[in-house]
């Protein structure tokens, strides 16, 4: 593959799949922040864009002109090594730029991009375009979740659209898949791309267990709520208790409950619940209290990874046991990009598989996404164990 087929139709593919997602906005919805860990959808098509021009056109693109020279500022996430950035929590503040400035300023960047690639064939800006295509998909998902938030977060719940399908229903009849005993291999050693996270084979020993071919269902998880498993305290770490209590959490995430009946907002707008389909947006600490309330526990990664040929997974991001830590011999990339995954392994849970929003091509069976246990606005659900 030479950078200017098949790597620069993905590039365009992925710039024109990000814009789709915002389709369906208003200009209102552009905007909005309602909380730290959701940013407004503008926020995330600047830094989508900030990214390929700070990694790529500016140190690489001879005579290479920023399209303003403040965009670093605005649109830096974490790097603390490119400089300075507006806070987090600052993000839903930018009335300017404009949504149209922003627009405008993806299509210089991407227009950039493809002339720079049609005459560099330098492997390693193949490299960088690949990590700025995953890195765009990555944001393709914040963008539905954090969209998702801003419109649930409504009073008048508005559609998204109505094609998007978050519920899809397994007809498969539960059962669990036994693993032997024994030492597995663990982690990424193909030649496509992947994260450094995954990187770092390594064996490891597993005891034997027996992981459920399907995700918990909301009508397992509504039956942990009415045998009042959010009241029980001997169900929950002391900190996942302290989360409930002071938040006053007592439902997944979008379940309201009118008139003795639990409805779900979807971005398909306000629906009944869907008693068949998996559990969604719940916390590790509501995953992990399920667990001890059905007698059974969450999987470690590992576990996951070995067993994941055996069921279907894509539907929900899975909690799992494991602390986010690095891989043997894990080694941080140089430069800005060495703060993508590294500095971030302390105090979060793996997660494994994939969600409903995640981008077609965009996860492994090696894939380790991260969040603090806290979180749950992603399409998040679990998978149980039963130890042997």
């Amino acid at each position: 593959m030479t950078i200017t087929d098949n790597l620069r139709t993905s590039l365009l593919k992925t710039r024109s799949d990000t814009e789709k997602i915002c389709s369906p906005l208003q200009i209102e919805d552009y905007v909005v922040q309602p909380i730290v860990d959701v940013s407004p959808p503008k926020w995330h098509l600047g830094h989508t864009t900030w990214f390929f021009e700070e990694f790529i056109l500016s140190k690489h693109a001879q005579g290479y002109k920023r399209f303003h020279p403040e965009y670093a500022y605005v649109f830096n996430s974490y790097y603390e090594s490119v400089g300075k950035r507006v806070i987090r929590t600052n993000r839903g503040n930018l009335s300017r730029p404009t949504v149209k400035e922003v627009y405008k300023y993806r299509d210089y960047v991407t227009s950039n991009l493809q002339f720079f690639l049609e005459k560099n064939q330098d492997p390693k800006i193949r490299k960088l375009v690949e990590i700025g295509i995953h890195h765009e998909k990555q944001h393709q998902e914040l963008l539905l979740t954090d969209i998702k938030y801003i419109l649930g977060n409504n009073p008048l719940f508005p559609k998204y659209n109505d094609t998007f399908i978050e519920n899809s229903v397994s007809e498969e009849i539960q059962s669990y898949i036994t693993v032997n005993e024994g030492v597995y291999e663990i982690g990424y050693s193909g030649n496509d791309f992947c994260y450094d996270n995954e990187y770092g084979k390594h064996k490891v020993f597993l005891k034997e267990y027996a992981i459920s071919n399907k995700l918990v269902t909301n009508k397992e998880y509504l039956e942990f709520i009415e045998d009042d498993g959010y009241k029980d305290s001997l169900l929950w770490h002391a900190e996942g208790w302290d989360w409930i209590q002071k938040e006053k959490i007592k439902t997944p995430l979008y379940w309201y409950k009118i008139d003795k009946k639990y409805y779900q907002y979807t971005l398909q707008g306000l629906v009944p619940l869907n008693t068949k389909a998996p559990v969604t947006h719940l916390s590790y600490y509501e995953a992990f209290a399920f667990s001890q309330w059905k007698g059974e526990r969450l999987p470690t990664e590992f576990e996951w990874e070995i067993a994941q040929s055996f069921f279907k997974w894509g539907e929900r991001w899975e909690w799992t046991e494991s602390a986010y830590s690095p891989y043997p011999n894990y080694k941080k990339a140089p430069g800005a990009l060495g703060e993508y995954n590294g500095k971030f392994m302390v105090n979060q849970k793996v997660l494994r598989g994939g969600s409903v929003a995640t981008p077609q091509n965009h996860t492994r069976a090696t894939y380790r996404n991260f969040f603090h246990p806290h979180l749950r606005w992603q399409f998040t659900g679990l998978r149980l164990v039963k130890d042997i």
